[in-house]
């Protein structure tokens, strides 16, 4: 791995386990970093979009970061989605990440108030000032109505020695190629989005932060290094192996899907915060994500 690289490979963006009654699950948690330390992961992020980052409160953000360093304990590193649309509260967000012993963080483009290029910028620069911690960079323009460009991304990874790889969340293989051919030696591109994964990897991309790993982490992060190692053959085959699962992870809003499946594992209850809902026991949707995981799953469609 290179030396500046939070990790390479695969690390999954995790779901956030809540109890019948609206608190976190601790122990599913706890049990879920397990489950991905097992399965082979590089590197874990807590409190991304899959994490329901915005329904999450302050209290409960330290709770998780705390759980994950004391569970993960050095195994893999712990990447911190802190990034929001307010500059001061994701510098609040990312100083007690960094002070709870998280080893990276995850700042995502502001939504809602949809900044220019050099606004993106100025919030990335003003967060590593205060906060003495690597920084991953998240484009997902699909939720934030704002879309990272490559230049920008590139003058972050130049301008900022913080600044050292980028979640790509925005299916523009064009933009991403622009990224891999002009990037700085060590800076890491992730894919973002699990089906892309291959494509990205076969560019010379490090890795990827994962949806699909919350309930496969094993089979993802053999695809991920398969990829890596060079073996395309064998990621290929597993790409497609994957593939209905994966796009059942998006047969409705994420982490819904997902965490229908680890709830079916026994890991966890399906219980998502609103104004998210949980699918119903008996709607065709659930049943067509339930069969798509029928393949490496014991559960019944």
């Amino acid at each position: 791995m290179a030396d500046d690289m939070l990790f390479r490979g695969a690390a999954p963006a995790l779901v956030t386990p809540f109890t019948a009654g609206d608190e976190i699950d601790e122990d599913a948690f706890c049990d879920l970093i397990e489950a991905q330390i097992d399965g082979g992961v590089s590197g874990l992020v807590v409190l991304g979009t899959t994490g329901e980052n915005p329904t999450v409160t302050v209290e409960e953000r330290r709770r998780l970061v705390d759980l994950a360093v004391e569970t993960t304990d050095g195994r893999v590193p712990v990447i911190v989605g802190t990034g929001t649309n307010n500059t001061g509260e994701s510098v609040d967000f990312s100083t007690a990440a960094v002070e709870a012993g998280a080893d990276g963080l995850l700042v995502v483009g502001p939504y809602y108030n949809k900044p220019s290029q050099p606004g993106f910028v100025a919030h990335v620069e003003t967060i590593a000032e205060a906060a003495d911690a690597p920084i991953i960079l998240y484009n997902v323009p699909g939720r934030t109505s704002f879309n990272l460009e490559a230049e920008t991304t590139l003058q972050l990874a130049e301008q900022v020695p913080q600044v050292v790889g980028v979640k790509e969340a925005s299916g523009d293989l064009e933009q991403i190629g622009d990224i891999l051919l002009h990037r700085p030696e060590d800076f890491a591109v992730y894919s973002g989005d699990d089906e892309i994964t291959l494509p990205l990897l076969s560019m010379g991309g490090d890795g990827a932060v994962s949806v699909i790993s919350n309930a496969l982490p094993e089979q993802f992060s053999r695809l991920v290094e398969a990829g890596l190692d060079g073996d395309l053959a064998t990621a290929r085959r597993l790409h497609f192996d994957l593939l209905p699962a994966m796009r059942a992870c998006f047969l409705e809003t994420n982490p819904i899907p997902v965490k229908d499946v680890c709830a079916a594992m026994g890991w966890m209850e399906p219980h998502v915060r609103l104004p998210l809902l949980p699918m119903d026991e008996r709607a065709p949707v659930r049943q067509r994500v339930l069969s798509a995981f029928e393949e490496f799953l014991d559960v019944a469609a």
